[in-house]
C-alpha cells in the first residue's frame, strides 16, 4: 500500500509541477515580458525558446525549492536543534561555528541513519540551507575529521553551489528542450508529402534527441560537479587544514567500499540511485558521469594545499 501511494504522490507532485509551469509560462510569455517590451510570440523559434526556458530553468528552479524536503523524506532524519549527545554537539557546535566564519545563517542540522559514511548540504540558498550527516559517518571519523567533512559541506553552502548547479541545469535543460524540438520540427516536416508537418514523427524524433542531449548535458553538469568538490575541499582545508580533510576522505573511501556491496544487496543487485549524489562527501567511480572526481585526485589536490601553506612559512 505504502508503495502505491508514494507512486501517486510522485505522479501528482509531477502534474502539478508541469501544470505550474503551463501557466506560470503562459502568463509570462503573453502578458509579463510584452509589459516590459519582451516579446517572445512573434515567431515561432523565439516562442519555442521561451517555452523552453520556462520548463528548463522552471523544473531546475522546483527541483532546488523543494530539495530540502525531498532529502528529508528520502532518510529516516531526525533535526538537531537541542544537542544532547558528544556527537550531536561536535556536529552542531561546528556548523554553528563555520557559519559564523563564513557569515551565512545557521543552516538546519540533520542526522540520518545510515552506514554509509556520507554528508551533504542542500536547500535553495546560502542563508536556506540544511547540512546532514550519517551515522556512518560520525560513529568511524575521529572528531577533527568531522569536521574537516563538515568544512567542506559549508564550503558548498558559502560557495553558493546548489544556486550556481540549478542555473547550469537549467540552462542545459533549455538547450536540450529547444535543439530536439526544433530538429524534429524538421525533420518531420521535411519527411511530411503533404506539406503539414508529421506529429507522429515529430514526437518520435524530439524524444529520441531530448534522450540523447540529455546524456550529452549530463556530462557537462558533472564536470561542473566535479570542480565544485575540489572548492569545497579547498574550504575545508582553509578552515582545519588539509591534513584532517585527507584521513576524512582516506577512511570514507575504504569504508564505503565495505558498505557499497551491503547496499547492492539490499536493493537486489544494483546499488540504488541517489538524486543527492552531488551534494555528499563521496561518489562512486570516476567516469564522465562521475559527480565526484577521484578520492587520489582530491587527496593529491589537499596534499598540494599542504606544501603551499608549508613553503609560506
Amino acid at each position: 500500500m505504502r508503495g502505491f501511494k508514494g507512486i501517486f504522490m510522485l505522479i501528482l507532485t509531477n502534474l502539478l509541477v508541469f501544470l505550474t509551469l503551463i501557466i506560470s509560462g503562459n502568463i509570462l510569455i503573453n502578458f509579463v515580458l510584452p509589459a516590459f517590451g519582451i516579446d517572445f510570440r512573434g515567431s515561432f523559434t523565439s516562442y519555442q525558446f521561451a517555452w523552453a526556458m520556462v520548463f528548463g530553468f522552471g523544473g531546475a528552479f522546483i527541483s532546488l525549492l523543494m530539495s530540502k524536503p525531498m532529502a528529508k523524506r528520502m532518510y529516516k532524519m531526525q533535526q538537531v536543534t537541542d544537542p544532547g549527545t558528544p556527537k550531536e554537539k561536535l556536529v552542531y557546535n561546528t556548523v554553528r561555528e563555520l557559519a559564523e566564519r563564513d557569515g551565512v545563517k545557521m543552516p538546519e542540522v540533520w542526522v540520518y541513519w545510515d552506514d554509509a559514511p556520507n554528508a551533504f548540504a542542500t536547500g535553495p540558498g546560502k542563508n536556506r540551507s540544511m547540512v546532514a550527516v550519517s551515522s556512518g559517518l560520525v560513529n568511524n571519523l575521529r572528531d577533527d575529521e568531522v569536521q574537516a567533512v563538515l568544512a567542506h559541506e559549508m564550503g558548498h553552502v558559502s560557495n553558493g553551489d546548489m544556486v550556481a548547479t540549478t542555473l547550469l541545469q537549467g540552462l542545459m535543460n533549455t538547450f536540450v528542450y529547444f535543439l530536439a524540438t526544433m530538429i524534429a520540427r524538421v525533420v518531420a516536416s521535411a519527411a511530411s508529402r503533404d506539406g503539414e508537418m508529421n506529429f507522429m514523427l515529430y514526437f518520435i524524433v524530439n524524444i529520441v534527441l531530448q534522450i540523447l542531449f540529455s546524456i550529452l548535458a549530463m556530462i557537462v553538469v558533472m564536470w561542473h560537479s566535479r570542480r565544485r568538490e575540489f572548492r569545497a575541499d579547498a574550504h575545508a582545508a582553509a578552515a582545519y587544514g588539509p591534513e584532517p580533510m585527507i584521513r576524512a576522505l582516506q577512511k570514507i573511501e575504504v569504508l564505503a567500499q565495505q558498505t557499497q556491496p551491503l547496499e547492492e544487496e539490499k536493493s537486489g543487485g544494483l546499488a540504488p540511485q541517489d538524486s543527492l549524489a552531488t551534494m555528499k562527501i563521496h561518489g562512486k567511480a570516476s567516469s564522465l558521469f562521475a559527480s565526484h572526481p577521484p578520492t587520489s585526485a582530491r587527496i593529491e589536490a589537499l596534499r598540494k594545499l599542504q606544501k603551499g601553506a608549508v613553503s609560506n612559512h
